[in-house]
């Protein structure tokens, strides 16, 4: 069985590379006809690094966060994954969208190995693993169901499963959370949370939640309005793993209100 528990889940940033990065991305811009979306983009993100995408609605995140997919291209600039360019989607990606996109026809462990199909690897050397996920993210007693019958955090849960299951070096997050209730939502933070702890996987997470940035990130990269740049770069100094009971700590608050600042003071420009 394929090992999901990658490096040890320490608390902080000890278990960064610091002499690599995983994702580069350099000055790059975004063009529609004539509207420019994204204008001179650089950073660095480093191996295991959890970074958010945190920004108003609009403001160009998803557009970022497809260009590192390789579903759009740059207008200028460059994104480097892994020492390579994007220049198409990558099978060492797994994405994650706003709703979880499950076949309704297909039980949930089908659905988890759907890109295993795709990629037309060997759908039994990766059950194991289908099944490991499953287990890890409390779903494998409903491994046999079919996605009406589970709840909107369970699909989502599912949804992470499928994005994970080939074994992708780099998650990217599209506000995955976003339709849940607030209960919901802070529950799969946390799960999330535990999940990446177990993987490290890098993961580049979109959201326009400055709670949930702070709490999720070891870094928070704000981009101001259009065309959008990187305003501000917060690093989350908070030990893990985080519960919820922190984010009523003024050590969190601290945090969220650099966040609200920064994105008050683009708006302002």
């Amino acid at each position: 069985m394929m090992n999901l528990r990658g490096l040890a889940a320490d608390t902080g940033r000890e278990g960064l590379s610091q002499d690599r990065s995983a994702l580069r991305i350099a000055g790059v811009r975004k063009v529609f006809d004539k509207l420019e979306a994204i204008r001179n983009i650089t950073v660095d993100i480093a191996q295991g690094e959890f970074v958010s995408l945190l920004g108003p609605s609009g403001c160009g995140k998803s557009t970022l966060l497809m260009m590192i997919a390789g579903l759009t291209q740059p207008t200028s600039g460059e994104i480097v994954l892994a020492g390579k360019p994007v220049v198409a989607p990558r099978r060492d990606v797994g994405v994650v969208f706003q709703s979880p996109v499950l076949l309704p026809w297909r039980n949930i462990i089908d659905n988890v190995l759907f890109p295993i199909e795709l990629l037309r690897l060997p759908l039994a050397q990766y059950r194991p693993r289908a099944l490991e996920l499953l287990k890890m993210t409390k779903l494998d007693e409903f491994a046999q169901a079919l996605p009406r019958q589970l709840s909107g955090g369970m699909r989502q849960r599912a949804a992470i499963c499928r994005a994970l299951v080939h074994d992708p070096g780099t998650l990217l997050m599209d506000e995955p959370f976003s339709a849940l209730d607030a209960i919901t939502r802070d529950d799969m933070a946390v799960e999330l949370q535990r999940i990446w702890q177990a993987n490290r996987k890098t993961v580049v997470f979109v959201t326009h939640s400055i709670r949930e940035a702070a709490f999720l990130s070891d870094r928070v990269l704000v981009m101001g309005r259009r065309p959008a740049t990187i305003i501000d770069e917060v690093e989350i100094d908070l030990p893990r793993p985080r519960n919820v009971a922190m984010t009523e700590e003024e050590g969190f608050n601290r945090y969220t209100r650099r966040l609200r600042k920064s994105i008050e003071a683009s708006h302002e420009q």
